[in-house]
C-alpha cells in the first residue's frame, strides 16, 4: 500500500501519511464516518465519505497526536497540521 493515501472529501484534499500513524483512533472518535483502522491498525478512509461536514474533517485531522493527517483546501493551502 502507498505511504500516503489521499482523497477529495467535501472540497478538501485529505491525506493520510501511513508510516506516521500510530493508530491512536483520535481521528475516528472525531469523525467515525470518515476514518477507520485497517487490518494493520493504521488510519484509512471509510468506503463512502460523501457529505461529511468540512468542520468535522478539519477537527478530526487536527486531533492526530503525530500529525499523520493533512488537509488542503481547494486552492492547495494546507489547513492541517
Amino acid at each position: 500500500m502507498d505511504d500516503i493515501v489521499e482523497r477529495k472529501v467535501s472540497g478538501f484534499i485529505v491525506k493520510i501519511e501511513r508510516p506516521t500513524c500510530i493508530g491512536s483512533k483520535n481521528c475516528i472518535k472525531a469523525a467515525p464516518t470518515l476514518f477507520e483502522l485497517d487490518e494493520e491498525q493504521i488510519c484509512s478512509f471509510k468506503e463512502n465519505t460523501e457529505g461529511i461536514e468540512p468542520e468535522l474533517i478539519v477537527e478530526a485531522c487536527s486531533v492526530c497526536p503525530v500529525n499523520a493527517l493533512f488537509v488542503d483546501d481547494q486552492e492547495g493551502n494546507q489547513l492541517v497540521p
